[in-house]
């Protein structure tokens, strides 16, 4: 039984008055956001997958962490009346989706919070759960000259909803996933409870927040460490035939000191043919330049292997960057004439794949299912993964990337 508009009615017929009377349980609320109806058609009622379609009751605009409280502490009191959080709607098999239930759009927060602290000699950014990437970034570089230190490769999603899965990227390598960079949250708990969190304050539930899936607390804030930005990203890509050849020099350029690698390192696979989306043309990072397959051995498999790599400077730093960047180029063992670079700004560098959707927008395919895999393969285990799984079962490709991000498990945070 739940309270409902004063009087005390059974379950069923509160579900009942909810759906019939937007109005009454907005004001019931004191919400100072906006309620409306679900609607099968709206994006409350899909995600990113594009596998699942589900009518939630309602569909929640909070204004803030008070609304979200209000709305947690509702559903609290039934017994099957369900809340889940939406950011910019890319989880997959409807975990930003409540059938029957309440869906709270974290968008109409995004502007709650952006402050910039100097603390003790270091500098932090307080950002609202429901702020896009995309935005912290273009904000803190243009005023502040600073930037969060681990991304995500697309940052069109929210700075809640990738920390409550992980966040990895090519930076993860050195500074850990973005759950490894935040040092206090503001969360709503599943008792509608409005909390403030960190590594000594609340310590359970901040672990269990950073990577939890949104089941131990919605962040409604988080404070993220930053880093001086650079100006400029030299941004390279270079071909392997072998596989155990890639992961060697993966693994040699994550495991050097900072000052003395790559500031950015991921991999992917592609195949060994001319298909625009899984083959050779996937690689050139400039329009105009093309892949000569003619350097690939005759003896290379059905899928080859390609190492991106990104070196930062400032404007100030460019006489020396090529020796930098030559000097680690050197010690990789790459297919010879198989290299593409560009130099780019450093804003311009992380929203890279979000360019690339626009490109997919424009051709009608980014509405499409999108569902993936996401998976952490020991060391001890990877060349069996790639025998297996990339040059059996995926020889062909997926009709899209296959990433492979090299990580060290020391960056990554626990709990004591």
């Amino acid at each position: 039984m739940i309270a409902y508009l004063g009087r005390i009615v059974h379950d069923n017929d509160a579900e009942s008055k909810l759906d019939d009377d937007v109005s009454s349980i907005s004001k019931s609320l004191d919400l100072q956001g906006s309620i409306e109806k679900g609607d099968v058609s709206s994006l409350a009622s899909k995600d990113f997958g594009g596998l699942y379609s589900v009518k939630p009751l309602f569909l929640i605009k909070p204004s803030g962490a008070e609304d979200i409280s209000r709305v947690v502490k509702l559903a609290s009191r039934t017994s099957n009346l369900t809340v889940a959080a939406r950011g910019n709607g890319h989880s997959i098999n409807g975990q930003a989706m409540a059938e029957g239930g309440l869906v709270i759009d974290m968008s109409s927060t995004e502007k709650n919070h952006f402050e910039f602290l100097p603390i003790n000699g270091s500098h932090y950014i307080d950002v609202s759960g429901g702020a896009l990437w995309e935005d912290v970034l273009t904000r803190c570089v243009s005023r502040y000259g600073y930037a969060p230190r681990s991304w995500t490769d697309y940052l069109s999603l929210t700075v809640g909803g990738t920390l409550s899965n992980a966040g990895v990227s090519g930076q993860a390598f050195r500074y850990g996933p973005q759950t490894s960079n935040v040092t206090e949250l503001e969360v709503v708990t599943g008792k509608g409870e409005i909390t403030v969190c960190s590594e000594t304050l609340n310590s359970e539930l901040f672990f269990g927040v950073l990577g939890g899936l949104g089941q131990f607390g919605i962040i409604t804030r988080a404070r993220i460490k930053l880093q001086q930005a650079p100006d400029m990203v030299r941004w390279i890509r270079v071909v392997y035939s072998e596989f155990e050849e890639f992961t060697r020099d993966a693994e040699f350029l994550v495991t050097q000191k900072e000052g003395e690698s790559f500031d950015y390192v991921e991999g992917f696979v592609f195949c060994n043919n001319d298909d625009p989306f899984n083959g050779w043309p996937s690689v050139p990072l400039d329009p105009g330049h093309e892949f000569n397959p003619t350097h690939i051995s005759q003896t290379a498999g059905s899928v080859l292997y390609c190492l991106e790599v990104a070196f930062h400077y400032r404007n100030s730093d460019h006489p020396t960057v090529d020796t930098a960047v030559n000097g680690l180029l050197g010690r990789l063992r790459f297919v010879e004439g198989l290299k593409s670079q560009v130099d780019v700004s450093y804003t311009k560098f992380l929203l890279r794949v979000n360019r690339a959707e626009e490109q997919v927008k424009a051709n009608g395919t980014w509405d499409g299912p999108h569902p993936w895999l996401n998976l952490f393969v020991s060391k001890s285990d990877v060349v069996n993964f790639d025998r297996t799984v990339f040059k059996t079962m995926l020889k062909d490709g997926v009709g899209g990337p296959m990433l492979i991000y090299p990580l060290l498990r020391s960056k990554e945070k626990r709990s004591a």
